[in-house]
Formats: structure tokens, sequence, C-alpha cells
């Protein structure tokens, strides 16, 4: 079994923003402040069980993966992992712009680009690879828990290598809004969802922030340790 505490590196839209507030409301957990929040009014009378559909992503707060979650390698520090996320967010770079929507993805209901973004998936790539030093390898239980029978043979072959199979190529940004819905669910719900998702009126999405996570045991929620806006390409960074 994964060492505790297990830390991810994740997008976030910022504090207060009118997308945190959407995603942390509907998850009923914000994960800057660590509180549960209730749901949206008129969210349970429509969906009664909306409490179990939103049980797995709750656990992990309102994000978008960068790097899955992992425990640190031996003779690493908390301490030395926010220095290097400082200095990765720091360096300069192209900022992914998405137009975003909400969509069904194996499965699951997600905040997702329209269509794919080419700095999106190199900042994806660049956090794997410059971060992964800080990752301990998978123990035998953690990797069976991804069963790697049901993957490709490149996403075994990612799992063993980085940690997590949908890395690089593989790679899909969605920031997670529901469970696993079956399909007789899944229609009703999505069509509540992109309704509520489009009053925000939110055409366009910087993904210019990262924050670190943390988990500090098996039965706590992951929280934001801090957060940092990355830094573009004009030198611009807050």
């Amino acid at each position: 079994m994964a060492t505790f505490p297990r830390y991810a590196i994740y997008y976030v839209s910022a504090p207060g923003s009118d997308l945190d507030r959407f995603g942390a409301q509907l998850l009923g957990y914000d994960a800057f402040s660590g509180e549960d929040l209730p749901f949206p009014d008129g969210i349970l009378p429509l969906v009664p069980d909306w409490h179990d559909l939103t049980r797995d992503p709750r656990k992990y707060g309102f994000h978008a993966t960068l790097k899955a979650p992992l425990s640190l390698a031996q003779g690493r520090t908390e301490a030395e992992l926010l220095t290097a996320c400082e200095s990765f967010a720091g360096a300069s770079r192209a900022i992914p712009i998405i137009a975003p929507v909400v969509d069904s993805i194996s499965g699951f209901i997600a905040v997702v680009p329209r269509e794919p973004v080419a700095e999106l998936e190199r900042l994806a790539a660049d956090c794997v690879s410059a971060l992964d030093s800080f990752r301990a390898p998978l123990t035998a239980d953690d990797r069976e828990r991804r069963n790697p029978s049901q993957l490709t043979p490149r996403q075994r072959e990612y799992l063993d290598r980085w940690g997590y199979p949908y890395v690089f190529e593989e790679f899909r940004f969605h920031m997670t809004l529901t469970g696993r819905l079956g399909a007789e669910r899944r229609e009703p719900v999505l069509r509540m969802l992109r309704n509520r998702f489009s009053a925000l009126g939110l055409n366009t999405l910087a993904i210019d922030r990262m924050a670190l996570f943390r988990q500090d045991n098996t039965d706590c929620r992951f929280r934001i340790v801090n957060h940092w806006k990355l830094r573009a390409a004009d030198g611009r960074q807050n």
C-alpha cells in the first residue's frame, strides 16, 4: 500500500473565481480551506443522490491532474517538493488557453477542453517528468489497483515508468464533477451540469495555475498545501 502522506500536483482555478466556486460547491468540498460546502440550490431536488454521485471526486477536490498522487521518495521532504513546485511554476512558458465545456469522459462528467491544446499537453508532460524524482516507486498493491490487465501495452509501460498510465499522449485534461455514471443516469445529469456551466459564461480558460495537494491518510481528503500562478512567456506572474 501507499505510504502517507501522499502528494499530487494539480491545476486549480483561482481561489474564489467563478470556476472554483462552481466546482467546489458541486462537490461539496473546498480544497483551499478543507471545509465542507452546501450543494448549490436546486441540486438535491433534481438529483437526490447527488452526495453519492460526487463521493469519489469530493475526496480529491475540484482539480485537473498534472502529476498524479505519489508517495515521497526516500530522503525527499515536503519542503523540497514545495521548492521544486515553485521553481517549476516560475519557469517561463506559453500559458495554455482552452475552450472549456462539460462533457462525459470514460463515464465521468467533467470540465474538459473542447479540442486538444498542444501547450496544455506540453505543460502536463513537463510536470510529469520534471518532478518525478520526488515519487517513490509504486508498490505491488498500488500497481494492481490500476488494473494493469485492462490497460494498453503503452499505458502499462507508462504506469511502470511514471507511476501513472495516463501521461504524455495518453493524457486527457479533465476537472471531474461526478463519479462514473451508467448511461441511463448520465444524460440527464450531463444536461443539468451543462446548463449550470453555461451560466458562468466561461468561453476561454487559461491553465495558468498549479497547486500541491496533500492527503494525510487513506481516510482523508486531499487539501491544498500551496498554489502558484504559472509564469507566462512575457514574464507575468503573481
